[in-house]
């Protein structure tokens, strides 16, 4: 019985039987319901598979466009004339690529996020703006793309607009929080 004496282990602790628990409890009810749940699984990841199958190539265009993106500089350009603009405001440098990038990629983001929170340091501001940037918005462009791809739905505008203007207002909220 190993004593725990950090905050952060806790949670580790907890994860580590929190899925088993969770696990143990959808067996139960699929037993008691006499569902056969070893089927049903098997039912659920052909399904699973299928949908990750149709989904590759958006996948791949996606994460091909944000290497193009980084690659020829543009996030670099985007970021120095958002900068000019938002000097006035007091927003910091370095968040700017953070904040241009989370509507497209999750795992740009937390590179970028870690960046700056080494950098920084995490109760810097630039460290809290980026996280909370990162927790207070979407990767909207990754997920309308896989879930209007899953589902056959070509003409997404009508998404598009309202998913941005929402994660202008949570990127805007984020600084203004951060002040």
């Amino acid at each position: 019985n190993k004593k725990i004496n950090y905050k952060g282990e806790y949670m580790i602790y907890f994860s580590s039987f929190i899925i088993p628990f969770i696990l143990s409890i959808i067996i139960f009810i699929g037993l008691k319901e006499n569902k056969n749940v070893f089927e049903l699984f098997c039912k659920g990841a052909e399904d699973g598979i299928k949908i990750a199958i149709k989904l590759f190539p958006t996948l791949i265009a996606i994460f091909l466009a944000i290497g193009i993106l980084r690659e020829s500089g543009m996030l670099d350009k985007v970021s120095s004339m958002l900068e000019i603009l938002l000097k006035r405001f007091n927003v910091p440098q370095d968040v700017i690529p953070l904040a241009i990038i989370k509507p497209i990629s999750g795992s740009a983001t937390m590179g970028m996020g870690m960046e700056i929170m080494s950098k920084f340091g995490t109760e810097s501001r630039e460290g809290m703006i980026a996280g909370t940037i990162m927790a207070a918005s979407e990767t909207t462009f990754y997920v309308i793309a896989v879930y209007t791809s899953s589902v056959k739905i070509s003409n997404n505008k009508k998404i598009l607009i309202p998913a941005i203007l929402a994660d202008i207002a949570s990127i805007i909220t984020a600084i203004i929080i951060c002040r």
